[in-house]
């Protein structure tokens, strides 16, 4: 694919991402158009599972563009998102600069400041120019990070530069496209969602459901796709609701057409649905074993 294009409308937006086996809503689409023709990040908001780190990384494959990804996490400062010094390599440019007595002292200290010694992290390395065009800059789970790197990055979100005292100021050679998530395990601040174009990422409705499957388990059988879906709705009413279950899902009828099952056998599914709902919660495993009886004894009397 041309590195340098971007797609001229919603629908082939859409296309760009079918292509990639991602199946986006009308409202996804759009945001994600928006956001390519604005020149704006996409921030996308939503429960775990729900396909918001894949866009990023479907976006990156099929536009050709390099992926850099920045996992955030509670500490997460400059020093591991957008660069620090090679301090163990500058101290051994010092000793070496002793013992070579005609050396300048300004010379050293400039040279040990100079790039050779800088460590780019992701968003500092998104800023820099590349023949395979602008890379997407994926920054996942926002939210886990503290509110202070949050806002360092409206910062850096707003001009697309770093500052660096020893260096200058370094400017994006080319916007990068960037992708940030959030599973909103707390707030993001109004001022970083009015530098991004915005879109909640729901659970899928049953007929995209069904496609996401049949796209990313080719080879289910239709009837087995619907028993699946059935089943992954009822568990959504659960006290379980929470969890990843699309990305659950794939796995589980990527597992079944492996084990070459054309129908949902309530004696076989019982380990499939452990594997979604998980025993995370406080007197997990009787509640689980509920949640398990119920749902599979549905699942009899609807094949019946």
């Amino acid at each position: 694919m041309d590195t340098t294009k971007i797609p001229d409308s919603v629908e082939s937006t859409r296309a760009l991402l079918r292509k990639g086996k991602y199946v986006p809503d009308s409202g996804l689409a759009t945001a994600l158009f928006l956001s390519l023709k604005l020149g704006r990040p996409l921030l996308l908001e939503g429960r775990s599972g729900v396909g918001k780190s894949e866009l990023g990384l479907v976006l990156a494959r099929e536009m050709g563009r390099p992926l850099l990804r920045l996992q955030c996490h509670e500490g997460l400062d400059a020093s591991a998102a957008v660069y620090e010094w090679n301090y163990a390599a500058q101290m051994i440019e010092i000793r070496l600069a002793e013992h070579e007595k005609d050396r300048d002292k300004d010379e050293v200290a400039a040279d040990i400041f100079s790039e050779r010694f800088l460590v780019k992290r992701p968003i500092l390395q998104a800023l820099e120019e590349s023949d395979a065009g602008a890379p997407v800059l994926l920054i996942d789970e926002i939210d886990r990070a503290d509110e202070g790197f949050e806002a360092y990055l409206l910062e850096i979100l707003s001009d697309f530069q770093v500052s660096v005292p020893e260096l200058g100021t370094i400017r994006a050679a080319q916007r990068p496209i960037v992708v940030l998530t959030s599973n909103r395990t707390r707030e993001i601040h109004d001022a970083l969602k009015r530098r991004c174009v915005y879109h909640w990422i729901d659970y899928p409705d049953a007929a995209r459901e069904a496609e996401i499957l049949e796209f990313r388990a080719p080879g289910i059988a239709r009837r087995l796709t619907e028993r699946l879906d059935g089943l992954v709705d009822e568990l959504r009413q659960t006290e379980f609701r929470g969890d990843a279950f699309v990305r659950a899902a794939v796995d589980w009828a990527a597992t079944l057409i492996d084990l070459d099952r054309q129908e949902l056998d309530p004696k076989d599914t019982s380990a499939g649905i452990a594997q979604i709902i998980k025993n995370h919660q406080a007197g997990g495993a009787a509640a689980q074993a509920a949640t398990l009886q119920g749902v599979l004894g549905d699942l009899g009397e609807s094949s019946s």
